[in-house]
């Protein structure tokens, strides 16, 4: 019989038990069964069918957001979470799409196929009909003066890079966030982009826009790549082209939205906080599946095989299923000022937010990278294909407000080479998730946290200084 820390006695009676053995004392030899389980049977597939099945599209403020929300507090309550709650918080309103509809009128008539942008105003109920003023790149429409494009509708037709590490959408995410206000200043009437995706098919990609409070809010939609490229060649060889645009999108009144958390307490350090999050929302085209019901799947999963080992790790480690992340990181907002009084207690916190993966790298947001427990994650890390990053993290999506307050962080890069070709889609449902790429990332997740939990770093620790 071998006594274990909290009290809890792991006889060999238990030895083979969900391939633990009495042997397996040390974190990093139960990290490796973590891991080795999560890679076989992860339940990540379980919980990602369950949530794009029985809930769906989860725009945030909407019934189906609340229902996802109860969905998932049953669900970590099943799995043994001690502390389960949700903390609903206020949104200025919600939105609901319309129809959406465009064409070219003129020279050679045809459809067009698009989607509104998340937040964007209706067109007149009879349409927009306008001459396009398309512009290849976003600079180009940024060196038109004021008063340019009075009358038209502004395109912008700039491809979006295809990477491993999504770069890609970072560098190109300024042309859907901000051009509707930047072509409305040069006197535009709607505002069309190709889609922010690394695909050629014919369906579009939505995702919010942020209007400016110095210019007029006009109607933007994405087009389809297919369609972007169509009204490129029109233009180069029948300019003026003219469209018809029709968005019915409604703008509702004040909402909310809510986080889920759930806690599995710490044997030695309950009040010494590991947190996961993943963001419970998702655009109404698809089914959020890899954005982000991999996500939640992931932290789930990994937190589930941390629960049914035979001793609990240190530390306490926290689940954030964060809502409305979509339309501008309101869940994570609405958490770190809620938690403020207790965000020294974060020992580190870490987000997957880039689909199913697999993870190849693991970058950092610390004070000192070089502290002798992240070496020792790492090198258990290593088996799963993980590389050593940088130090310039802050995090990802909704963990970004914690990173911001200084919380220190661990981002694990996910293979992203194929994400956007599916982001923001209808094409976002669970057939593209493959079981061999979550599990990876569930048993990445589930070794982070359990070594985070149970060895003693001090994240916030600067180095110490050599001595000369």
């Amino acid at each position: 019989m071998t006594t274990i820390r909290c009290g809890l006695i792991l006889t060999v009676a238990l030895a083979g038990v969900n391939g633990y053995s009495a042997d397996t004392n040390s974190p990093e030899q139960i990290a490796a069964c973590l891991a080795a389980k999560a890679l076989t049977n992860s339940s990540a597939m379980e919980i990602i069918t369950d949530l794009t099945t029985e809930i769906g599209p989860r725009l945030d403020g909407s019934e189906a957001e609340k229902r996802a929300a109860d969905w998932a507090k049953k669900r970590l309550e099943q799995i043994g979470f001690d502390k389960v709650w949700i903390e609903t918080f206020p949104l200025e309103h919600g939105w609901v799409r319309g129809i959406e509809k465009a064409e070219v009128i003129g020279p050679s008539p045809q459809p067009l196929i698009l989607t509104a942008l998340g937040g964007s105003v209706p067109t007149p109920d009879d349409g927009i009909e306008a001459e396009i003023a398309l512009f290849k790149t976003y600079d180009e429409l940024l060196a038109m003066p004021a008063g340019s494009l009075k009358g038209k509708i502004a395109v912008v037709t700039q491809r979006m890079v295809r990477a491993q590490d999504g770069a890609g959408y970072h560098f190109a995410g300024k042309i859907r966030a901000a051009g509707p206000s930047e072509a409305a200043r040069r006197g535009a009437v709607a505002y069309l982009l190709r889609s922010l995706g690394t695909d050629g098919r014919r369906v579009p990609h939505t995702g919010g826009t942020h209007y400016a409070e110095d210019a007029p809010r006009i109607p933007a939609a994405a087009l389809s790549a297919s369609d972007a490229e169509q009204l490129e060649r029109l233009f180069d060889k029948c300019a003026p082209v003219k469209v018809k645009l029709v968005l019915t999108p409604r703008v509702l009144g004040p909402v909310t939205s809510q986080n889920v958390i759930g806690e599995i307490k710490g044997c030695e350090k309950p009040d010494e906080i590991v947190l996961l999050g993943a963001h419970l929302d998702s655009w109404d085209l698809g089914t959020g599946a890899i954005d982000d019901g991999a996500g939640v799947a992931i932290v789930t999963a990994a937190s589930k095989l941390i629960h049914d080992l035979p001793q609990r790790p240190k530390r306490t480690i926290r689940v954030v299923l964060y809502g409305s992340e979509e339309t501008g990181l309101h869940g994570g907002i609405a958490y770190a000022k809620a938690h403020q009084a207790e965000l020294e207690h974060l020992v580190i916190v870490a987000e997957p937010d880039l689909g199913q993966g697999p993870i190849y790298k693991m970058d950092t947001g610390v004070a000192n990278p070089d502290e002798p427990s992240l070496k020792r994650i790492l090198t258990a890390l290593t088996p799963l294909g993980v590389l050593s990053g940088n130090n310039e993290s802050h995090g990802s999506s909704d963990v970004g407000p914690l990173s911001e307050a200084h919380v220190p962080v661990v981002e694990f890069d996910m293979d992203a080479t194929d994400y956007f070709d599916l982001h923001h889609t209808p094409e976002d449902t669970l057939d593209k998730i493959q079981p061999s790429r979550i599990n990876q990332s569930t048993a990445v997740y589930a070794v982070f946290a359990y070594l985070a939990a149970e060895l003693d770093g001090d994240y916030r620790a600067p180095a110490p200084k050599s001595v000369k």
